[in-house]
């Protein structure tokens, strides 16, 4: 009798653990054949959010229901990253380059095309095209922009080590260039605009923040209490909160919180493995939630993977980091 009872234990026990075993957090799935989107926000005019492709280069709009559209395609689009609404709400701006991910790549754009682009959003018309590859020599990537109050937009370039500066008049300059920004592989990357008036960005390859003041073109190192090795977009949330998107083997968003006007900050929650997120890119905010979209681009570094088909813009759900 007794093995009986242990075994039957035992079953249930199993099925307990099976019946607990965690769920990824909500997810909004959609096919976008070989998109590989990487840049995303959410327009809650439209209820809609809009999605790059760094493989096709096109811009695609996303319901809530997980319906996928083109909202604006060009055959000279490489691959399109960074998005981000303008102030006025009717304008779409992305970063548009050929870095290492398009299926049309060719040596004349490889590495060299920087442009940043803005579409109607009521008829994906394209309304302008800055051409940034000739503010400095050298390798380019556009990768994220973000606009301060007087619609000035900033572009990270991942690597030249330079943020650009683009007029709401469409001229374009060099805002910084800095040694601090020189590394191997990606460098600058997220980036987001402080209501105090600077600048924060990160660094994948080194997995550091940095503040930027707007006035005086100062750097500083933000110092954290660890490194994020893969850091990607940026999300800030209140004025001493930023959200961190991590990807590169961590595939974790971290919330980190400051009290010293971005000094210093320290981890305060993060999402858990389980939660799966695959190689996430950027971050939007609806409503009060944070979606997150998962890039996959893991699958276009194998070269044997089949091209996905499905992809999915994910909820983070923050947990606790003990202190």
């Amino acid at each position: 009798m007794k093995k009986i009872s242990y075994l039957a234990l035992g079953i249930i026990g199993i099925a307990g653990i099976a019946a607990m075993k965690p769920e990824p957090t909500p997810r909004i799935e959609f096919e976008a054949a070989e998109a590989y989107p990487e840049g995303i926000v959410y327009d809650k005019i439209q209820d809609l959010y809009y999605v790059s492709s760094a493989r096709l280069g096109s811009i695609g709009k996303v319901s809530p229901q997980g319906s996928y559209s083109i909202l604006h395609a060009d055959s000279t689009f490489k691959s399109t990253y960074g998005l981000k609404i303008h102030p006025d709400g009717k304008r779409l701006f992305a970063c548009v380059g050929d870095a290492n991910y398009s299926k049309y790549t060719n040596p004349a754009t490889r590495t060299k095309m920087a442009r940043l682009i803005s579409v109607d959003l009521s008829n994906g018309k394209k309304l302008s095209d800055v051409d940034l590859s000739g503010l400095l020599p050298g390798k380019h990537f556009p990768n994220d922009l973000a606009f301060d109050p007087q619609q000035n937009a900033y572009v990270t370039d991942s690597f030249a080590g330079a943020i650009y500066k683009v007029g709401n008049d469409g001229k374009a300059s060099v805002f910084v260039k800095d040694d601090l920004f020189k590394t191997e592989g990606v460098g600058l990357n997220g980036i987001v605009y402080h209501p105090a008036g600077y600048l924060i960005v990160d660094i994948s390859a080194k997995g550091q923040l940095y503040k930027i003041d707007l006035k005086t073109k100062n750097i500083s190192k933000i110092e954290t209490d660890q490194f994020f090795l893969g850091a990607d977009g940026l999300l800030l949330t209140d004025n001493n909160t930023l959200n961190m998107v991590v990807n590169g083997g961590s595939d974790k968003i971290y919330q980190l919180s400051s009290s010293d006007n971005w000094k210093s900050a320290k981890v305060s929650a993060s999402t858990l493995s389980n939660d799966r997120f695959t190689y996430p890119s950027t971050a939007t905010m609806n409503g009060k939630d944070i979606w997150v979209m998962n890039a996959q681009f893991n699958q276009l570094l194998d070269s044997n993977a089949v091209p996905v088909k499905k992809f999915a813009i994910q909820r983070v759900i923050y947990k606790p980091v003990k202190p």
